[in-house]
């Protein structure tokens, strides 16, 4: 199958949509994942869960994402844009999806492997594994340090954005900003 090209211009409705809400499922799932240490041990087990369960979402959202690019190619850059910025838009894009599959996935271990049961609300899953710090720990650090480079990669690409917008003046961020810039 062909992917659908979208003219020079803006990103569809799919492909904006999936982007900003996993923006803001990202923030979420960050700060929860940086907080859970602070909280009171009686609703620590909830938060964590608070913060699985986001963290699912992300994944479940970003493999949708990936699908859903292999269908709609993105627009075509402005042509103003330089070299620089061409190379380095895929590999850096790449990279984040990657780390948007790998941390969740590192997470599910390490939550299996504390001896934790998903909590969806309306079932409960329990994987029925016994907590096992030779595994948890090594794969709570992971799960960690690779947060810490996603948040540096998706800072950068923010702050590239915002360059871009404010700076640049290009129309590079405005394809992918969820309202029209003509209303």
């Amino acid at each position: 199958m062909t992917p659908a090209r979208l003219p020079a211009g803006r990103y569809g409705l799919g492909a904006i949509g999936l982007h900003w809400i996993m923006a803001v499922l990202l923030v979420v799932v960050s700060v929860l994942g940086l907080l859970h240490d602070t909280w009171p041990r009686p609703i620590q087990a909830f938060w964590i869960n608070i913060h699985a369960m986001v963290g699912l979402a992300v994944l479940v959202l970003v493999i949708a994402r990936i699908w859903w690019r292999t269908r709609h190619s993105p627009p075509e850059m402005p042509a103003d844009v330089g070299e620089l910025s061409r190379r380095l838009s895929h590999p850096v894009h790449l990279l984040l999806y990657a780390l948007m599959i790998v941390i969740p996935l590192i997470g599910i271990v390490t939550f299996i492997w504390h001896g934790r049961v998903f909590d969806f609300g309306l079932f409960r899953l329990d994987p029925g594994v016994k907590s096992d710090r030779a595994i948890f720990h090594p794969t709570e650090e992971w799960h960690g340090y690779a947060a810490y480079v996603l948040f540096g990669l998706a800072g950068l690409h923010v702050l590239a954005a915002l360059w871009r917008h404010f700076v640049r003046r290009d129309g590079v961020l405005l394809r992918m900003w969820p309202v029209s810039p003509r209303g």
